[in-house]
């Protein structure tokens, strides 16, 4: 009974499940997915891609919508190649021991690349020619790390991907004692340039570290920041409300309008970010329909919202890395002091371009020394008339 008691009925999953598979199409996130298709689109291949974002700004979403467009876009020549993959996503995992295991990274991928189901699809006669065992890439158990590696690169250049997806790349700048964060982002660099395939990085603010470890690392990455929605920037606020209110028309409350007028406490205790905003309304409708109310009010959203301090805390982070992304004008004008661009270097340059020799007359003036005689064309046929030669 007590096990009966505490499971949910199905139609409390069923309309959980709904509310968690509806995504708004909201500005933000619409600008970072063009962005970043752009991004990957017009990329060298051997390009590194970086989306940096706010934890609970809604980057898996990014992450999944860019995936569906990209094998949106593929699906003729998918059908008619069956060995191709779209793109290759796989999550960062976490380390154990403080340093970040490059084998079970590895691991991953090819389990992401190895498709199970081959013989499933279209067109069998040319998939038996597939079935080879050179065509299967996971090394044995006994395999080293750059083995794995290797056969990572094999299995990349004949899926073609058209991206390498690393979620929650923040993992990466987990290192161990005597390793640079240089020599793990290199490893990356390395797969890019060995299967001609751009590699996206997404991950929080801690992904900046791995921002501009280099200058040749700089020439070949590309930033894209997911940002949160802030109220201190013009229509901002505006635009915030409206996302409320789509939540609010796919929840049971009885004015979506009405319960956008409360957009204050919901901002506040999302910090403006739209992933932590949908978690906290599908659980505070997890607690509605486990009272068996069928209205969502507002003792629902107090009981699952974050605490202030854990508000604090990702507002922190959020600014923090808002100030090392942003391009203000005191860093610009230290870029061109730098390059000589400021107003008094260029000045200085126009006043001495002005005042060098144009003329041969004016350079022979400024070059002759003391006493030299100027160079002149002397008169011809004079000494001819005086001795009549």
């Amino acid at each position: 009974m007590a096990a009966s008691h505490n499971r949910e009925p199905d139609g409390t999953e069923l309309r959980l499940d709904r509310f968690r598979s509806f995504t708004v199409a909201h500005p933000r996130l619409v600008e970072a997915k063009e962005t970043l298709i752009n991004a990957i689109r017009g990329a060298e291949p051997n390009s590194l891609i970086f989306v940096f974002g706010p934890t609970g700004v809604g980057k898996t979403t990014l992450r999944l919508k860019t995936e569906q467009l990209i094998t949106a876009e593929l699906l003729s020549e998918l059908h008619e190649d069956i060995t191709r993959v779209p793109v290759v996503s796989v999550e960062a995992v976490a380390p154990e021991s403080g340093s970040f295991n490059w084998r079970d990274h590895y691991k991953r991928l090819l389990h992401q690349l190895d498709e199970p189901l081959i013989d499933r699809k279209l067109n069998r006669q040319v998939e038996r020619a597939f079935f080879e065992p050179s065509m299967r890439f996971m090394p044995t158990f006994r395999a080293v790390g750059t083995e794995y590696r290797y056969a990572v690169e094999q299995a990349i250049r004949y899926r073609r991907p058209v991206a390498v997806m690393i979620d929650e790349a923040q993992h990466l700048t987990k290192v161990g004692s005597g390793r640079r964060l240089v020599d793990q982002l290199d490893v990356i660099k390395s797969m890019a340039n060995h299967t001609f395939t751009p590699h996206v990085m997404i991950g929080t603010y801690d992904l900046l570290a791995f921002r501009n470890l280099s200058g040749q690392l700089s020439r070949r990455s590309l930033d894209v920041h997911f940002s949160r929605y802030r109220v201190d920037r013009p229509g901002e606020a505006a635009i915030f409300m409206n996302v409320v209110r789509s939540f609010a028309s796919h929840l049971p409350v009885n004015d979506p309008d009405e319960f956008a007028v409360d957009w204050e406490f919901l901002y506040e205790r999302s910090v403006g970010c739209i992933g932590i905003l949908k978690d906290w309304l599908a659980q505070a409708l997890s607690v509605m329909l486990r009272r068996g109310a069928s209205q969502l009010e507002r003792r629902d959203l107090e009981a699952c919202a974050l605490s202030v301090n854990q508000c604090e805390k990702i507002l922190s982070e959020c600014v923090e890395g808002e100030m090392l992304l942003e391009e203000s004008d005191e860093s610009r004008r230290r870029l061109r002091a730098r390059l000589g661009l400021d107003a008094t270097q260029i000045a200085k340059a126009r006043q001495s371009r002005s005042t060098v020799p144009t003329t041969h007359a004016q350079r022979a003036r400024v070059n002759r020394r003391p006493g030299q005689r100027i160079a002149k064309r002397d008169p011809i046929g004079i000494g001819a008339e005086i001795y009549g030669v």
